[in-house]
């Protein structure tokens, strides 16, 4: 008798799911895709953002590992899916571990997980904290850009925050077209505001860095201002800071207290998620009942559903999508493959029989 098979042979070999080959990308391929493409990337993050938008991708809430024992570390998982040109699933792991900035090594580390659409099977492990950065500072860039039209281009740059993120938004601003009369810079660490002032100057940044001794006077002189800080709750409470009508990216989402927050046209990357986990949308959320003082998200206006009025401050919070990350680390993925220069590991996958 002839064996039947749950498979026809009748059915061509691409109508079947197969395995795919697992591959690493270390951050060296990262950093050699996206050095230089800032405009690249900033259209990636804004498609991945329409997309989200009219509903095609899973973005479920961050998942946060905390320790009793070290109460100013975590590990976020940001799983996600997205659909349109990108077709990935996946996962973002991210570290935030404060202490390591004193032992001379970066607070955060990354790896995000790629996963094929069709059968589920992890396709790539990439470092990640290139990616985070960089998508990070394309959301950014998008909206500054974004959210100045329609009032006078800002000419005065200010940074709270002196680190990684503030050195990747300064890159990815440089490198979507803006000039600035004047730069400022203030932290915490006087080490590291120093630290980011050479930066500025030996990288060439048009217009002359300061370092300011205040948040209040880096704020009360700047016209667009990166609050880029590992603040756990609110530090900035004075609304009267922002009385000129910044544009303000508060990237690190908690900095700003609800009544600077009231006082503002609030921008957001998604409601539900950046209204959560104590951000300072959700501390003003808690205090007035209600999410009326959101204005709308940058996807939003970018389909000109909203509109950004000139006479007050704006502020866009973003709480930071995973599916960004994913369609970053997707084109990095296809650009590295396509270079032929993929580091594929073989055999990872070895339990392939059902029965051995």
């Amino acid at each position: 008798m002839t064996p039947t098979h749950s498979v026809p042979d009748a059915i061509a070999h691409e109508d079947v799911p197969t395995v795919p080959p697992f591959a690493v990308v270390p951050g060296v391929q990262v950093k050699k895709v996206l050095q230089g493409r800032e405009k690249s990337v900033v259209d990636v993050v804004e498609s991945a953002y329409r997309l989200h938008g009219a509903g095609h991708s899973v973005n479920p809430p961050s998942g946060f590992l905390r320790f009793p024992d070290r109460p100013t570390a975590r590990i976020i998982a940001l799983p996600a899916s997205l659909g349109g040109e990108y077709d990935v699933d996946g996962l973002k792991w991210i570290s935030s571990f404060p202490a390591n900035v004193a032992a001379g090594i970066p607070r955060a580390s990354a790896v995000l997980i790629l996963n094929d659409h069709a059968t589920g099977y992890p396709v790539a492990c990439l470092e990640s904290s290139i990616i985070s950065a960089a998508r990070t500072a394309a959301s950014a860039a998008s909206a500054a850009d974004r959210l100045s039209r329609g009032r006078p281009r800002p000419a005065r740059l200010g940074f709270v925050g002196a680190g990684l993120i503030a050195r990747y938004i300064h890159t990815y601003l440089e490198g979507t077209g803006w000039f600035f009369d004047a730069i400022g810079v203030h932290d915490v660490s006087t080490e590291s505001a120093a630290g980011f002032r050479m930066y500025l100057e030996q990288s060439g940044a048009v217009g002359r860095v300061t370092v300011h001794a205040s948040a209040e006077e880096l704020v009360r002189n700047s016209d667009l201002i990166v609050f880029a800080t590992v603040a756990a709750r609110p530090h900035v409470d004075d609304p009267s800071w922002f009385g000129h009508n910044p544009v303000v990216l508060h990237v690190s989402l908690r900095d700003l207290a609800p009544r600077v927050l009231l006082s503002a046209t609030n921008i957001v990357d998604d409601v539900d998620h950046c209204l959560r986990a104590d951000t300072s949308p959700h501390l003003t959320e808690r205090l007035t009942g209600s999410r009326d003082f959101v204005h709308g998200t940058l996807d939003d206006v970018m389909a000109g559903r909203a509109t950004v009025p000139p006479g007050r401050p704006v502020v866009f919070s973003p709480f930071g999508l995973g599916v960004l990350d994913l369609a970053v680390g997707k084109y990095v993925y296809d650009e590295v493959a396509k270079s032929g220069e993929l580091h594929v590991i073989d055999d990872f996958f070895h339990e392939l029989r059902r029965h051995g």
